[in-house]
């Protein structure tokens, strides 16, 4: 919807109207106040994206984060870190390189390969929630070590209570289920507590369901 209607990736296809729209938020916004980017590489290819960076930039951007995907491609890997060093080298602000970084492995080849220091986490953060910490252990040279189911379900458990305050019902129970999905990639008891939760809708089955898990894990 937001795509048909010129917004959203939409716009990586006229750095105009990319510059319009920057240029009107740092209008809009004090002075003291940054206003950064974040972009694809482009909506059906990377031909655009310097000079979308580029009308970024010249508009009032402090800095740009670069998701290293067109919008067609999606989620589906790779994540193309190789096209992100041209665009740091035609803006003068920082560039934050983003997309498909699961691991302290995957962070250390998106940083060589896209000349960046600084990475946005995204789905590989919802997956890993300790993936930042391994990462900054990575950095200063120690060995990093993976956050234990036990310290992660009571943090399952506050996610649905503020879902439960926030969402409405019929939505409940799914967008625990999405994030149980992701888990599953590094948490083999991910699998178990998707695999309950999964066929559960009802409010108070699905709490007692994590309420039972984090007992179970303190143990």
């Amino acid at each position: 919807v937001v795509n048909r209607h010129g917004g959203g990736a939409s716009l990586l296809r006229e750095p105009e109207r990319i510059a319009e729209v920057v240029a009107a938020v740092r209008r809009a916004v004090p002075a003291a106040m940054p206003v950064s980017c974040k972009m694809r590489l482009g909506y059906d290819d990377a031909a655009l994206s310097v000079a979308c960076a580029q009308a970024m930039a010249d508009a009032g951007a402090c800095e740009i984060v670069v998701h290293a995907r067109t919008k067609q491609d999606g989620y589906r890997p790779p994540a193309y870190w190789e096209q992100i060093p041209a665009i740091c080298a035609a803006v003068r602000v920082p560039v934050v390189a983003n997309g498909e970084i699961w691991t302290v492995a995957d962070a250390v080849r998106c940083r060589d390969a896209s000349g960046c220091e600084a990475l946005m986490l995204g789905r590989g953060m919802v997956a890993d929630p300790g993936l930042a910490l391994a990462l900054r252990a990575h950095e200063v040279g120690s060995t990093p070590t993976q956050l234990p189911w036990s310290a992660l379900v009571p943090y399952l458990l506050e996610f649905w209570e503020l879902v439960c305050a926030q969402l409405e019902p019929r939505q409940r129970a799914g967008r625990l289920k999405q994030w149980l999905n992701l888990l599953r990639r590094r948490y083999p008891e991910a699998q178990q507590a998707y695999d309950t939760v999964r066929v559960l809708t009802e409010q108070t089955a699905v709490g007692a369901a994590l309420v039972h898990m984090a007992d179970v894990a303190r143990k």
